[in-house]
């Protein structure tokens, strides 16, 4: 059994796409970061950078002691072999999947998240900052859809990769972009989106975050952009 950590967030979705499509048996634990209870000792106890995702596998390859993972990138990688599903075995087909794997993790998500949060969250809009993390958004679309000119998906199969990426493109309207800039863009996330597993994987979100994304409190700001080191440690004791 997979015990899944998890909030409504891009990074959250990337992991219940990939069970629903396994079809697994696994359970949800909310973790609301809205209230800040990615930071209560027995979160930070497997997933130390205090953030969601994170999993709990009960009934880990070869027995034992459970094992936990934190960090979405690494939880998809070790589901995808645990299963030896939605990656590619060979050495060409794998490489493929991972690159496109880390790209999502090191350029798209990050890239996307400083462009939603001085977009859409900042108090204080900056020029500047907006229109350099829109501009780069745009151009990472500009990569993707190079890169699904000439295939279904982004590494060959459906894979990790896709589940990792399309989370990361449903809010591209709050992220500035228009699909019909990228015709091969849009053919893939139309395609993904109506897969079965996917659209249940969203109605398990909305079941558990029925509210939008909004204008934050003051007391949710402080939760979600004002946290250092101290604070952190000061919370956890």
């Amino acid at each position: 059994m997979i015990e899944l950590h998890y909030w409504t967030t891009p990074n959250g979705h990337k992991i219940t796409i990939l069970l629903e499509e396994a079809r697994v048996p696994y359970t949800i634990v909310p973790v609301n970061i809205n209230k800040g209870e990615q930071f209560a000792k027995e979160f930070l106890a497997f997933s130390p950078n205090n953030r969601i995702p994170a999993i709990v596998d009960r009934d880990p390859a070869g027995g034992g002691a459970p094992i936990s993972v934190f960090e979405s990138g690494a939880i998809l990688l070790y589901l995808a072999d645990k299963l030896e599903r939605f990656i590619a075995r060979d050495v060409r087909g794998r490489t493929e999947t991972i690159q496109w794997l880390f790209w999502q993790m090191g350029n798209l998500g990050p890239m996307a998240g400083q462009n939603n949060h001085f977009s859409n969250y900042a108090v204080e809009k900056l020029p500047y900052a907006i229109d350099r993390y829109r501009n780069e958004v745009n151009r990472l679309y500009g990569v993707l859809d190079r890169r699904l000119a000439d295939r279904a998906f982004v590494a060959g199969d459906y894979s990790i990769a896709d589940m990792a990426i399309y989370p990361w493109i449903v809010p591209y309207q709050r992220q500035g972009q228009k699909l019909e800039d990228f015709p091969n863009l849009g053919r893939w996330f139309e395609i993904i989106g109506t897969r079965q597993a996917v659209e249940r994987a969203y109605e398990k979100a909305k079941a558990i975050n029925p509210n939008p994304p909004g204008i934050r409190t003051a007391e949710e700001r402080a939760i979600l952009f004002g946290q250092t080191a101290a604070s952190v440690e000061a919370a956890t004791r």
